[in-house]
This record gives C-alpha cells, structure tokens and sequence, in this order.
C-alpha cells in the first residue's frame, strides 16, 4: 500500500514532462538532423561561357574535365576576368546527360547555375555537456553525394566533427539558431567550423 502511495506521485511528475525535458543523444541527434539548417543540401555553382583561368583549373572544374563533362577552347578576357588566359568553358554531351536532372527547369538557358550535390548524414552524438537550461552537443557528420555530380565532387567517406548549442525552453530543448543564440554556438556556424575527424 505505501509503495502505491509513492508510486501515484511519481507517476503524476512523469507525466507532466515532455520527450524534450530531457536531452539524450537521441533527441540531440533528431533536432540537429532535422533541423532546416542541416538538411539543406550542399549545392555546386557551375558556370559556362567565358570562365577565368583560376575558375577554370579550380579542382572542381579539373574533376568535369576528367569525367569528360566540360570542354573549353582560349577566349578573350573580359575586363572583370584579367589577367588572361580565360577559357569559353561548355558542357559536353556527357555533361548534358549528368547535369540534365539537376538543373531547375528556369535555368536550363543560363550559363551560370546551381545543382545541389549532396546532403548531411547524422553519424553519432559523441556527447552532451549541460550547464543548467544551456548544453553543448558535439556530434559527427558527413556528406552524402546525391547525384553522379556530387559522387564525383564530394570527398568519400570524409566525416567532420561539430559542436552545436542547445537551451531549454518551458517546451523542451531546441538547437540555437541565430535569433536564439546569446551563449553558444549556432548550427549554422557550428556546420562551418567543422573539423575533419580522418
């Protein structure tokens, strides 16, 4: 009877916390993987016409050239594109064939667009430090190629290394994003400080 008595309140305290009053490494990990910031997909600005030399040997445009995707033939610099050489730099038939499904329908005529190449994957959670309504996160991530262009663009297996702010609300933990972030770091800028782990 008294452990029933003990057992009532417990119960009544339980229920009235959320899933998100407590940050395990499974909710950290579903918030940042779900959140609209690592979900948005690396995304590659391909230029045709006339390019510069720096563009045009950059290791990206060196990695089409190999798959036989890009061709180009000496053009005349424009004055915002000195020093020469410069290169009229096009798709080849393969190109087509590999950039065809990528290229939103309103840019196929331009010569300067964006195709999106890969996208985030969640590793693991390597751990959580929290100092009262304020946690740290630290967790590993990776590329994920999307498309032929993003395998050939995108390094391998490469995984990066981020620590993310989290804070507790009266509704349960949240990633800092830039409105909510006076201490710690946001997602965003955690993504761009990453260090690669290999």
């Amino acid at each position: 009877m008294r452990r029933s008595l003990l057992t009532v309140p417990l119960l009544l305290a339980l229920a009235a916390c959320s899933p998100r009053d407590f940050l395990t490494r499974r909710l950290a990990a579903d918030l940042i993987a779900g959140s609209e910031v690592f979900t948005t997909p690396q995304q590659f600005w391909m230029r045709t016409g006339v390019v510069s030399n720096k563009e045009y040997t950059s290791p990206e445009y060196l990695v089409l050239q190999r798959r036989g995707w890009v061709t180009a033939t000496s053009a005349p610099c424009p004055a915002e594109l000195a020093p020469p050489p410069c290169w009229d730099a096009n798709l080849t038939p393969l190109g087509v064939d590999a950039f065809h499904d990528l290229v939103k329908n309103g840019d196929a005529g331009k010569q300067a667009f964006t195709v999106p190449v890969a996208r985030r994957e969640m590793i693991a959670v390597n751990g959580i430090s929290k100092n009262d309504n304020l946690a740290d996160v630290e967790f590993t991530w990776q590329w994920v190629a999307t498309s032929e262009v993003g395998s050939a663009l995108i390094a391998g297996n490469l995984q990066y290394k981020s620590t993310v702010g989290f804070k507790r609300y009266d509704d349960g933990w949240r990633v800092l994003d830039a409105q909510g972030a006076k201490a710690g770091q946001t997602l965003e800028d955690a993504l761009k400080a990453a260090v690669p782990t290999t």
